[in-house]
């Protein structure tokens, strides 16, 4: 039977009505169980403690669990294709740090596609790279120290916490912009690098200020300068390494994502949550303590950024010829 032209427009009109009104009725029931937050790193580091205190956020807003998940291995991909494989349906999300960004650019062999399988949900935090260096350098500014690295080529190490991480390739980056020549010697994380790098096996290190905050107060390093675009509001009186070598910016970068295909008005209502918890005053306050900006935006911006930071380490890993592990 053929409709009337008025009727076939009335009924698909309804049609889509019904259409919004249950998308809003799902994004109001959501979360009806507990949601997965899977961390591709241990217990205690920077992804972790973020994913935690954005997770007990949300438990207090939605009302429901949001249970921290640790699934570390493969260099965040184990984690990755944990979350990638998942129903989109909102309870299985990912702690997405800038290892997710270099493994994108690093690894020919992943079983997923970061920009493509990962929907963005929302950015938290930027964590400051520290260039720090043993005490006996005698170098007490960037300039000073690219100084002396010109003219002692080959006596410096350059510590890592490990071939082709963010520590790694802040300190590629640096070589890359200033012409210095530095020994990368890679460890299998932040202590043990820190070890050597107080007995003065190595001499320099690119870390995050939150592995380092107690060192440098100690006055065991000495914090030359930051990788932020602006100064640190946890280190007010550290310059920046862009203020010496314009353009340099090596930040660690972290957000939320999901499978793909999940619902826009999840995503949409986990993002509103999310920038609510940066914006508490309470929250904010616990993360400035730690040396973590907040980072708020839209789910678009935070995928911009993702694509930003995939091709930007990818020229670094490309230039140094740096291969995984």
């Amino acid at each position: 039977m053929k409709l009337p032209r008025r009727n076939f427009l009335h009924l698909a009109a309804c049609a889509a009505a019904l259409s919004a009104v249950s998308r809003v009725a799902r994004a109001q029931a959501y979360p009806a169980r507990p949601v997965r937050l899977i961390v591709g790193f241990g217990a205690g580091g920077t992804p972790d403690i973020i994913a935690r205190l954005i997770g007990q956020w949300l438990s207090e807003r939605l009302g429901q669990q949001f249970i921290i998940e640790n699934r570390p291995g493969g260099g965040t991909n184990i984690a990755t294709e944990a979350v990638v494989r998942a129903p989109p349906d909102g309870y299985t999300l990912l702690n997405v740090t800038t290892t997710n960004a270099i493994n994108a650019a690093l690894s020919e062999t992943l079983k997923y596609d970061l920009i493509r399988d990962i929907a963005p949900v929302a950015s938290t935090i930027d964590v400051p790279i520290v260039l720090v260096v043993n005490p006996s350098v005698p170098a007490k500014t960037v300039p000073e120290f690219i100084a002396y690295a010109k003219a002692n080529p080959g006596k410096l190490n350059m510590a890592s916490t490990g071939t082709g991480n963010l520590s790694h390739l802040s300190g590629e980056l640096f070589k890359m912009m200033t012409s210095v020549s530095m020994l990368h010697v890679p460890y299998r994380g932040s202590p043990p690098a820190h070890t050597d790098l107080f007995s003065g096996q190595v001499q320099v290190m690119f870390d995050t200020w939150p592995a380092v905050i107690e060192h440098v107060r100690s006055g065991k390093l000495r914090a030359l300068a930051v990788g932020t675009q602006t100064r640190s509001e946890a280190l007010p009186d550290v310059p920046t390494i862009g203020e010496f070598v314009p353009g340099f910016e090596a930040v660690g970068v972290g957000g939320i994502g999901a499978p793909k295909s999940t619902p826009p008005e999840i995503i949409n209502k986990l993002n509103g949550e999310i920038n609510a918890g940066l914006a508490d005053p309470r929250l904010k306050a616990k993360l400035a303590d730690l040396g973590y900006a907040v980072v708020a935006g839209s789910p678009a911006e935070y995928g911009k950024l993702i694509v930003a930071e995939v091709e930007k380490w990818g020229k670094v890993i490309r230039a140094a010829n740096i291969k995984p592990e």
